[in-house]
């Protein structure tokens, strides 16, 4: 067995000694995988003597951030893992993790540790900023809306992340009666067996999602220091939007990042991402939010498996010719890439202390284009055209401009997000297959884990599984 994969195994069986059992709402005794939180304790939350002083929220604020970026979540893994499962012929996979091959070979068990992680993680996130919320009258007058507005950040970004890997595409049947995942919104403070959670629709986890969203952004300031702002909401919510096909919505919160004049597109796309080799990142000028990964904190997600193993990395996925061969011969994009013993890696994430990127300006480009594009209206949301917005894109990396299509549109965002994961989410919402597999296809949704179906007869399990 690897031995980082030992150190996460047994870090997650201390968590386990607390128990972490959705079914039985014993969330609030776990801690992150993340080394952040084993050396700082005081960010876990004791609910019975924690969260009396407005002091004492905000430090659970923080712990609350720490543990968003755990690499199973926004430290890159909730990603990575959707990138693989819409792996057709992009990425050469020769890792021995067994967890990462059932992924990318889409043969997941109901028992995948990597799967399991990402469910464990996001559910104790999202309990500690339910104590977050629920100690909001501790919080000085000052500070109400900032913590209020981080909370609810978190938990919006995580309920949609949750929605859209273990429950069936919104745009696929009926979110209204599909599954998606349980709604938890208040603290866990013990065991209850008669309180079994039971799993919402995709329709209802969406709307919670984006009324926290909403909320966030109307009560985050547009400066927060590393922390999400309003703008930060704005693009979460863009995406929501885009997702299940509300495309004026996804304009019109696209355009609130981009008329903020708060972001610029970097001259050069390399710049966009931490510097191969470099002990530490810090965002760009394009970063709408980014996860701040430290030598306290973990490492970056993606540089675990991406990396050629020169910076960091395992050099477990290397990037295709065929998928190289993709870009258009004067993309400065290709300049991200490199070799090395013979094969291709993606240098997006060639720092293992590099930030993860979760939204960048570029995507809210390729969203207003495209939905304006779908919807087009008299006038365009924000007042670029959809050719205005694509070779603004195409324009900073030395190409040149192109009509705006649907189709120019998607490849130039398969191109720009390559490797961020986008891959699966775009295919779904656009109904297109992966490989040979249909887009709406059960191997394309996480299973519920095995742990939490078996200790709660309420959770029903995805089909196929």
């Amino acid at each position: 067995m690897d031995y980082n994969l030992t150190l996460d195994f047994i870090n997650m069986k201390k968590k386990y000694i607390y128990s972490f059992i959705i079914s039985t709402l014993l969330l609030t005794g776990l801690t992150s995988c993340d080394k952040q939180l084993d050396i700082a304790p005081t960010q876990n939350i004791d609910q019975d003597k924690a969260l009396l002083t407005s002091k004492d929220v905000t430090v659970a604020l923080t712990g609350a951030y720490s543990s968003l970026q755990s690499r199973n979540l926004y430290g890159g893994r909730i990603y990575l893992t959707a990138d693989f499962l819409a792996n057709v012929n992009a990425i050469i996979w020769s890792g021995t993790y067994q967890g990462m091959t059932q992924i990318i070979n889409k043969t997941i068990p109901k028992d995948n540790f990597f799967v399991n992680s990402i469910w464990a993680d996001a559910y104790t996130t999202i309990n500690d900023v339910n104590n977050v919320l629920s100690a909001l009258d501790k919080v000085d007058a000052a500070d109400k809306n900032k913590i209020e507005g981080s909370a609810k950040f978190i938990r919006g970004a995580l309920y949609f992340e949750l929605a859209r890997l273990f429950g069936k595409a919104y745009n696929d049947g009926s979110p209204s009666t599909n599954l998606g995942v349980p709604l938890v919104l208040t603290p866990t403070k013990g065991v209850d067996p008669t309180n079994q959670v039971t799993r919402a629709t995709v329709e209802q986890v969406y709307a919670q999602a984006i009324a926290d969203l909403k909320d966030a952004e109307a009560k985050l300031p547009t400066s927060n220091g590393f922390f999400a702002n309003k703008y930060a909401a704005a693009a979460i919510l863009s995406r929501i939007y885009l997702q299940k096909g509300d495309y004026a919505n996804a304009a019109t919160e696209a355009n609130v990042v981009i008329s903020s004049n708060k972001f610029a597109l970097n001259g050069n796309y390399v710049d966009a991402f931490p510097a191969k080799g470099s002990t530490a990142g810090s965002n760009t000028s394009e970063d709408v939010y980014a996860t701040q990964i430290t030598t306290q904190s973990g490492f970056n997600g993606y540089n675990e498996f991406y990396d050629s193993g020169d910076f960091g990395g395992r050099g477990d996925a290397a990037i295709s010719s065929s998928w190289f061969n993709s870009y258009e011969t004067d993309d400065a994009r290709k300049n991200t890439f490199f070799t090395s013993g013979g094969s291709r890696f993606t240098g997006k994430a060639s720092n293992p202390y590099g930030n993860v990127s979760i939204v960048r300006l570029s995507e809210m480009y390729l969203t207003r284009a495209e939905a304006n594009l779908r919807l087009a209206p008299a006038a365009p949301i924000g007042g670029a055209t959809p050719t205005q917005d694509l070779t603004k894109v195409r324009a900073r990396v030395g190409l040149a401009p192109l009509i705006a299509t649907l189709s120019n549109i998607l490849n130039e965002r398969a191109h720009e997000l390559a490797f961020e994961g986008f891959a699966l989410h775009d295919a779904k919402r656009n109904k297109t297959n992966i490989g040979l597999i249909p887009w709406n296809d059960n191997k394309l949704v996480f299973p519920i884990p095995q742990r939490e179906t078996d200790a709660n007869p309420n959770l029903v399990q995805n089909p196929g599984y």
